[in-house]
């Protein structure tokens, strides 16, 4: 997956959870929840725009770290939404996925980053 395909993924990604948390009842717990997870799944997408305009691969690493972070987040806020049945199962399967699929995505990045920064680091 090059550069643009990622920016388009995270950004359908926030949209899609725009989309979810506009399905949510409205009440306290359910509002709180979709502050967070708006908030950590819109910075998956800008955190990783910024990230591809890193200033050096220390800066990318940090980056990725923070969006790896957030990525997470998200995906706890969507477990939480489907553990308390706030919105049924089947509806917030794919969102879940998605969010997992970029857990593992930026994981990955964030090791082979550091691995690349450490191999540099020893020249």
């Amino acid at each position: 997956m090059n550069k643009q395909q990622l920016k388009d993924r995270t950004k359908r990604f926030h949209i899609s959870i725009i989309k979810l948390c506009e399905m949510l009842p409205r009440n306290m717990a359910a509002f709180q929840i979709a502050k967070q997870l708006i908030r950590s799944a819109g910075s998956v997408g800008a955190n990783y725009r910024a990230a591809c305009h890193a200033k050096s691969p220390a800066d990318f690493v940090y980056k990725i770290k923070v969006i790896l972070e957030e990525a997470d987040e998200s995906m706890y806020w969507l477990e939480i939404l489907k553990d308390a049945n706030l919105v049924p199962g089947n509806t917030i399967e794919d969102i879940l996925k998605e969010s997992k699929e970029l857990v593992l995505i930026f994981s990955s990045t964030c090791k082979t980053a550091r691995d690349n920064l450490l191999k540099q680091n020893l020249k």
